[in-house]
């Protein structure tokens, strides 16, 4: 398993549990076409371009084509990297007949041949390790969540940050736990608190 700083964008779920077992780093998820009209996704995106650099990693369909196409002409800043795999003609295990291609998707491609695209697009493990340890109580304690207020307090933090304002609490946990410690987000949460604004 290799550690991944920037974002990695993939169709569907299935990609999504299939690169779970080969990279560690925050994975999006498309949800194929729906991307075209999930604005909250597609600003999800567009920060993680700008911050830490985004990798879109399709099915090499013209599905996949289609859709690497529309995220990067929607991603005017930042960094876009693009892995493509190989074209191989098969059947995913789950799918009773193969896709309209024939092609294989990123979830029936063997790891040693994702992790290979991956080096032909000179992407390499990152030195970058912030340990995921803002959880739920986390966000509990520092008045993210759980309290009468939480959900405009997560408004105020999410502005300070420079993250999209249309995200849920756990993509906010997850994007957190990417930019910072627990400690870390503690003092940014006092310090907002301390703005003279009552939360």
């Amino acid at each position: 398993m290799i550690k991944i700083k920037e974002a990695v964008i993939v169709e569907g779920k299935y990609d999504k549990i299939r690169l779970s077992g080969i990279i560690d780093g925050v994975i999006i998820v498309t949800n194929g076409f729906r991307i075209f009209k999930d604005t909250e996704k597609l600003q999800l995106i567009r920060y993680y371009a700008e911050k830490t650099g985004i990798i879109i990693l399709t099915d090499s369909d013209s599905a996949g084509r289609k859709i690497r196409g529309y995220i990067k002409g929607a991603v005017k800043n930042g960094s876009v990297k693009n892995v493509h795999i190989p074209d191989i003609f098969g059947k995913e295990r789950r799918k009773e007949k193969p896709s309209a291609e024939g092609k294989l998707g990123v979830e029936g491609i063997d790891s040693d041949i994702i992790l290979e695209a991956f080096k032909k697009a000179g992407i390499t493990a990152s030195q970058r390790n912030i340990p995921p340890d803002i959880t739920n109580l986390t966000m509990f304690e520092t008045g993210l969540s759980g309290r009468q207020n939480s959900s405009e307090l997560r408004k105020r933090l999410q502005k300070k940050l420079g993250l999209p304002s249309l995200m849920s609490a756990s993509a906010l946990l997850e994007v957190l736990n990417t930019m910072m410690t627990a400690e870390e987000l503690a003092e940014c949460v006092h310090q907002l608190q301390g703005d003279g604004n009552d939360i």
